[in-house]
């Protein structure tokens, strides 16, 4: 089984002066023990651009994806088909915060999302539970 990791547990987990780093890293270092940590395209585009324009260690967040993600779940058809239910259902739902559950949903293998998205963690419906960061 696997965790899903959303953006802001990633930038949490990766910078120091985040308000989530103890909450994420805390998370994030006892879910490795325990699960495959995966993300989704989505979760990896935003955390990359983040990189790029300077905001976290471009390093730092190369090697997050290559040594502690197991996999970068990718969207397809059916993906888009679960982000547009959840987003009509929720309008204040960003489409990327939709996507990223969505990707959630459709792995067979993903029994868990971490966020430090309230928003994200009150979307009722899901099959796939989210533990809100701390």
């Amino acid at each position: 089984m696997a965790v899903a990791l959303d953006s802001d547990a990633v930038i949490g987990f990766l910078d120091s002066g985040d308000a989530l780093h103890g909450a994420a890293d805390s998370a994030v270092r006892k879910l490795l023990r325990e699960q495959r940590l995966v993300v989704s395209v989505v979760t990896y585009a935003e955390v990359l651009t983040g990189a790029r324009l300077g905001h976290h260690d471009a390093d730092l967040v190369a090697g997050f994806f290559t040594d502690l993600v197991s996999e970068v779940l990718s969207i397809d058809v059916t993906v888009a088909d679960i982000a547009a239910r959840l987003r009509a259902g929720r309008r204040s739902l960003s489409m990327p915060d939709a996507l990223i559950l969505a990707t959630a949903e459709a792995s067979q293998e993903v029994e868990l999302v971490l966020s430090g998205d309230a928003g994200i963690a009150s979307v009722a419906g899901l099959d796939c539970p989210v533990q809100l960061l701390r």
